[in-house]
């Protein structure tokens, strides 16, 4: 995940809006329980309810991260120091690079199926099955071949690689439409 962001930020803000980023990713993941790691003492012990916010910048967002807490079954929250933070704790997660981009956002328009079905329904159900639509002829069959290359799902949501190695979740244009409101 990749953000940058574009308002006047603390870096107490900047802690908070990427512990955001990474429940809403894990969430949606369909992630039931979750160990967030994290080297911000003020973070961890204010989302837990330990430490009084005192900066009225931050009161919304502890709100709204312990608002996304709640679509978790099980969620701990646990302080690490910075040193420790990628030492210690590198054998039982992954690391992660976050790199910052001029820009955060990319959009890939395409319009509807006219059968009502969402354009990447048939990479989908080639990725989920190996199954090609019915008529499909050989040519069409090669062409989902190729294009499934680009993507892979995680449970049912399928992402799109990036040439810089990021990813784009598909959408329908349903789910668009509640994203961009």
């Amino acid at each position: 995940m990749a953000a940058k962001l574009r308002f006047n930020y603390t870096n107490n803000m900047a802690e908070y809006e990427a512990c955001i980023l990474g429940l809403k990713m894990a969430n949606d993941m369909n992630v039931y329980e979750l160990l967030v790691i994290g080297d911000s003492d003020l973070l961890i012990h204010q989302v837990q309810g330990e430490w009084v916010v005192k900066n009225p910048n931050i009161i919304p967002y502890v709100q709204y991260v312990q608002k996304l807490c709640k679509r978790f079954r099980k969620i701990e929250f646990r302080h690490t120091p910075k040193i420790q933070n990628e030492l210690d704790d590198a054998d039982y997660i992954d690391s992660l690079d976050i790199e910052l981009k001029e820009h955060p956002l990319h959009c890939s328009h395409v319009e509807a199926k006219p059968d009502g079905l969402p354009w990447y329904f048939d990479i989908k159900k080639y990725l989920e099955s190996g199954t090609y639509p019915e008529n499909a002829k050989s040519n069409q069959k090669k062409l989902i071949r190729h294009m499934a290359l680009n993507f892979f799902l995680s449970g049912e949501i399928l992402y799109r690689r990036t040439p810089d190695l990021g990813f784009l979740r598909c959408v329908d244009p349903v789910e668009a439409v509640r994203l961009i409101e």
